[in-house]
C-alpha cells in the first residue's frame, strides 16, 4: 500500500466521523503504524528551515485511539496493564540495529520510530508518533512525548521531558534538532523548536509563552500565536531569574521569577563538556 493511499484513507475516514471502525480500518492502520515505525511517515517534517506539521498523520494517530479497544496486555500477573489494543508496546530488533534497551521498565509504544544506535536507560518512555534519530541517548526517567521529533546524536538527560502534542491537529510538535544536549529535569513543551547543537541546561523549562533572554545579542525570544518559541542553533541556555517590578510589594520583598537565559553560544569549551561518549555506544 502506498503512502498516498494511506494518507487518502486516513483523511477520508477522519472526515467521515464514523463512531465505529470501518471494516478495513485495522488492516490499513497496521500499514500506517509500520510507516511510523520505519520513519517513512512522520508527524512533522522540515522544509528548508521551517518545520511543518503533517496533520493527516496526527489524524491517523487519533483514529487509533478512537477505534482502539481497551484490553488487558502484558505477559503475566506481574506485568499487567490495560490500554488500547491499537497501541501495544513495540518490539525493536536491537541486535541487528545496535539499539540498547537496558532492563528496568522502559517502554516504546507502537507507532514510534527509533533509529539505529540509540541507547535507552530505564525507565524511559517513547510515545506513539515520536521520532528519535540515530545515535541518540534517552536517559533514565526521560519522556519523548507523542509526535515529538528528536534528531541525531541528541542526549536527553535524566528526567528530561519532551512534551507531546496531538491536539490541536495543526499544532507543530516539540522539535529537538541534531546534536543537542538536553540537561536533566528540563521540560520542553508546546511545540518549542530547539535548533541544531543547542545546549539546554539542567532545570530549564521552555514553553510557547516563555520569554528567553539572549544576553549575547541583547534580545528576548518569544513564541506567538502563529509561531513556536525557537532556541537558536548552538545556544547555551541556563536557568536565570528576573526581578518582579510590577508590584511595589514584590520589589519590597526582592521577589523574582525564573526565566531561561542564553548565556553564550557553543565554543570549544562547551563542545568538550558536552561531547557524547562513544564508548557507551
Amino acid at each position: 500500500m502506498t503512502l498516498t493511499d494511506i494518507q487518502a484513507y486516513i483523511t477520508k475516514t477522519a472526515k467521515g466521523g464514523s463512531p465505529t471502525a470501518p471494516r478495513d480500518f485495522y488492516e490499513i492502520y497496521e500499514h500506517f503504524l509500520s510507516g511510523l515505525e520505519d520513519g517513512s511517515i512522520r508527524s512533522a517534517s522540515k522544509h528548508g528551515e521551517t518545520w511543518k506539521v503533517n496533520a493527516w498523520v496526527k489524524q491517523g494517530i487519533l483514529l487509533g485511539f478512537k477505534y482502539g479497544k481497551v484490553v488487558p496486555m502484558g505477559t503475566d500477573s506481574s506485568f499487567k496493564f490495560f490500554d488500547k489494543h491499537t497501541y501495544p508496546t513495540q518490539y525493536v530488533n536491537g541486535t541487528e540495529r545496535n539499539i540498547r534497551v537496558v532492563p528496568g521498565g522502559s517502554t516504546i509504544r507502537r507507532g514510534a520510530f527509533v533509529a539505529d544506535n540509540v541507547t535507552m536507560m530505564p525507565p524511559m518512555y517513547i510515545n506513539a508518533g515520536a521520532y528519535v534519530g540515530e545515535g541518540s541517548m534517552i536517559d533514565s526517567h526521560a519522556l519523548v512525548g507523542s509526535c515529538a521529533q528528536v534528531g541525531k546524536r541528541v542526549h536527553l538527560s535524566a528526567s528530561a521531558q519532551i512534551g507531546g502534542v496531538l491536539e490541536p491537529i495543526g499544532a507543530v510538535p516539540v522539535i529537538v534538532e541534531d546534536d543537542c544536549m538536553i540537561g536533566g529535569n528540563t521540560g520542553i513543551y508546546e511545540g518549542t523548536v530547539v535548533r541544531e547543537g543547542a545546549v539546554i541546561g539542567a532545570g530549564v523549562i521552555l514553553t510557547k509563552s516563555t520569554p528567553v533572554y539572549d544576553i549575547v545579542h541583547e534580545t528576548i525570544l518569544k513564541g506567538s500565536a502563529d509561531a513556536p518559541l525557537e532556541i537558536p542553533a548552538n545556544a547555551v541556555v541556563i536557568p536565570g531569574t528576573r526581578s518582579l517590578s510590577g508590584s511595589s510589594w514584590a520589589v519590597e520583598n526582592g521577589l523574582g521569577i525564573q526565566c531561561p537565559v542564553i548565556i553564550k553560544y557553543r565554543d570549544d569549551k562547551t563542545d568538550s563538556a558536552t561531547a557524547l561518549e562513544k564508548l557507551l555506544r
